[in-house]
């Protein structure tokens, strides 16, 4: 879709009409007295739970590479196995 222009009164006045086309996808630019004041545009869609999670401002997008972290330091205290069994029987 397009982009459209409105004033201010006609927008106030058909509120209704003017933000189901911007719902559609078209933006719409808002003029007062002969000047831009303002864009309404659709919001995108989140398309993904991490997107939805995103814009409700609940997670962020990451600053790094995992893959840059390299492996953990140090020996480690116990089996993946022994870990994974002991989370299994306290969840019963």
């Amino acid at each position: 879709m397009g982009r459209s222009t409105v004033g201010v009164r006609e927008l106030r006045q058909n509120l209704s009409v003017y933000l189901r086309r911007v719902r559609q996808g078209e933006a719409l630019e808002v003029m007062e007295h002969g000047q831009l004041v303002a864009m309404l545009i659709p919001v995108p869609e989140p398309s993904t739970p991490l997107n939805r999670l995103i814009a409700l401002g609940r997670a962020s997008t990451p600053d790094g590479d995992l893959l840059d972290l390299g492996r953990p330091e140090g020996k480690p205290t116990r089996e993946l196995s022994d870990a994974l069994s002991d989370a299994s029987d306290e969840r019963l």
